[in-house]
């Protein structure tokens, strides 16, 4: 339930709320039977709790909202920061990559196609991106694996990163 909708219902519980309370007062004064004020009173009472109810929640997800978007600004900062510092690795990396590329004489479409490999992308999204048929990327893939000597993705993959990783996030 969005703002705009809980304020409509406080709104017409509000409404009640006032209504019945004018109710009970008049009907106090003319003398009228007990349980009538009763279920007028529990009436009122429901729409109090209602009221508070809904209010409460409001608070609520709106500190909730207010603390996420806190919480997502330092995410964000974190992000940009760290972008920042590993700039400059991600482009020798880059470099280093696209120099093993051409020591093994894959042609600037088989680079393209390796480099996109690397990033995850399936031969179809590679044919989506590059603009040509799935078949053609296969082709393309099953050269490059020739010409690097390596089996498939996997061990494309594993030749440019695996020493990337620390010997602590191995094991």
């Amino acid at each position: 339930m969005n703002t705009k909708e809980r304020l409509i219902i406080v709104a017409i519980l509000v409404t009640i709320l006032l209504l019945v309370t004018m109710d009970l007062f008049t009907d106090s004064r003319e003398g009228v039977v007990w349980w009538h004020l009763c279920i007028e009173g529990f009436a009122a009472f429901s729409a109090m709790i209602g009221i508070f109810t809904l209010l409460r929640g409001m608070f609520h997800v709106s500190r909730s909202l207010k603390e996420e978007r806190g919480r997502n600004e330092i995410l964000l900062a974190e992000s940009i920061k760290w972008k920042e510092q590993s700039k400059k690795y991600l482009e020798g990396l880059s470099q280093s990559i696209d120099a093993q590329l051409t020591r093994w004489g894959l042609t600037p479409s088989e680079k393209e196609v390796a480099f996109l490999l690397l990033k995850g992308f399936s031969s179809k999204e590679i044919a989506i991106f590059r603009n040509t048929g799935e078949k053609t990327v296969r082709a393309q893939s099953v050269s490059i694996y020739q010409k690097s000597g390596l089996a498939g993705r996997s061990e494309l993959s594993a030749f440019f990163l695996e020493d990337l990783m620390s010997p602590s996030e191995i094991e």
